[in-house]
Formats: C-alpha cells, sequence, structure tokens
C-alpha cells in the first residue's frame, strides 16, 4: 500500500510539472484555466526561490521510506528523476529558463486571444 502511495505521488508530481511547463495553453481553449495556471506557476516561482519542499515530495518520500525503499535524494523530487536523468544538471538554469519562456509565451498568448476575442464582439 505504502508503495502504492509513493507511485502515486511521482505520477501526480509528474502531471503537475507538465501543468506548470504547457498547462497556460490550455486557457487558450478554456480561459478559465488560467486562474490555475497562475496558482501553479506561483507555486513553482515560490518553491524554486523560496527552496520550499513540496507536499508530493513529501508524500512520495514518506510512502517510499514506509515501503522499504529508499526515499528520494536530500534535494527531493528534481534532483531523483529529473536533474541528471533527463537533462545534465549542469543545464539546470537554461532548462528553468525555456520553462520559464513556455509560461510566458502562453501566458502572452492568452492575453492575445482574450484581446482578439474581445475586439471580435465589439
Amino acid at each position: 500500500m505504502y508503495r502504492l502511495i509513493a507511485d502515486a505521488a511521482m505520477v501526480v508530481h509528474f502531471l503537475f510539472l507538465a501543468y506548470l511547463t504547457l498547462g497556460g495553453f490550455l486557457a487558450l481553449r478554456w480561459p478559465r484555466a488560467i486562474w490555475a495556471h497562475l496558482a501553479v506557476a506561483g507555486w513553482g516561482v515560490m518553491s524554486i526561490v523560496t527552496g520550499v519542499e513540496c507536499p508530493l515530495t513529501l508524500v512520495e518520500d514518506w510512502g517510499r521510506r514506509q515501503a522499504g525503499l529508499a526515499g528520494l535524494t536530500p534535494s527531493g523530487f528534481i534532483d531523483h528523476y529529473i536533474e541528471g536523468v533527463i537533462y545534465p544538471e549542469e543545464h539546470t538554469n537554461l532548462v528553468r529558463l525555456g520553462v520559464a519562456s513556455l509560461v510566458v509565451g502562453s501566458w502572452f498568448g492568452y492575453l492575445w486571444r482574450r484581446r482578439h476575442r474581445d475586439f471580435s464582439r465589439a
């Protein structure tokens, strides 16, 4: 059961990161989604700036340890599954810049579409 909890937390965490990266583009289709994406992006920025640990990381680490498995690395989810696995650790800032560019680009797209839609109604 603990392994299932840990695995579920890991899957939700990956989905969260996917939504953080690309979720703003959903607002192009469903404008109200922008509010959820703003909250997720805010959490992402806050966790990077302050170093606050994500609750999903805590749940996964707890589940893994309770199941008798090794816990996550001391630095957490990103270091365990992504840095050094998907991209080299020395490219972290470049990856963060890429994610931030996607997020901000999606927001500009949302604002452009919203403004265009508002003008087309007039």
